[in-house]
């Protein structure tokens, strides 16, 4: 467990909306944080945020342009809160993202070389977003990685589960938050 931080990403009010019946999901994320917390692992939450009129996204982006088309539903300065039950303690960290990968736009990769992190645990919405894009490019620059299957989600079920499945297990260690809580 030394070297290793609990990357909590995307679980915002307005996307953990995006998720039917997030209960299970978010108690589970609750649980690897309570985890990580009670055997001194870093916690960093990643949360993707804009500027008013959003002009950080470009008009080729495709998926951050629509939601500058759409900013109605991102409008609410609340819906980019950290979910409320699952919000940064004290010594956590907060890391803000422009784009989709946790490390893009933001300060993610300084943050672990000054704390010495070679070792992701991922959980975070949507799978095919945050988790995919920051799989890849975590693995990239060499980080060792493990996803929690139990901990991430995505609005198409069909597409988290052939990802956990078949995808990263090309890059990183897939195992539940009960697996992972019981390897020392």
């Amino acid at each position: 467990m030394k070297n290793t931080a609990l990357l909590v990403m995307d679980v915002q009010t307005g996307i953990v909306g995006m998720i039917p019946d997030p209960a299970q999901l978010i108690k589970n994320i609750k649980n690897a944080i309570d985890y990580a917390h009670s055997v001194s692992i870093p916690v960093i939450y990643i949360a993707v945020q804009f500027r008013p009129d959003f002009p950080e996204v470009s008009s080729s982006n495709k998926s951050f342009s629509a939601i500058k088309k759409n900013v109605a539903a991102f409008g609410d300065p609340k819906a980019m809160d950290i979910y409320p039950k699952v919000k940064p303690q004290k010594e956590d960290i907060l890391v803000i993202k422009k784009r989709v990968s946790a490390f893009t736009g933001s300060d993610l990769e300084v943050i672990l070389r000054s704390l010495g992190i070679t070792h992701l645990i991922l959980s975070g919405i949507a799978t095919s977003g945050v988790v995919l894009s920051t799989v890849r490019e975590a693995a990239d620059k060499d980080y060792q990685l493990t996803v929690l299957s139990d901990a991430c989600a995505d609005a198409d079920e069909e597409v988290h589960n052939i990802l956990i499945s078949k995808i990263f297990q090309r890059q990183a260690d897939v195992m539940t938050l009960s697996e992972w809580t019981k390897k020392k």
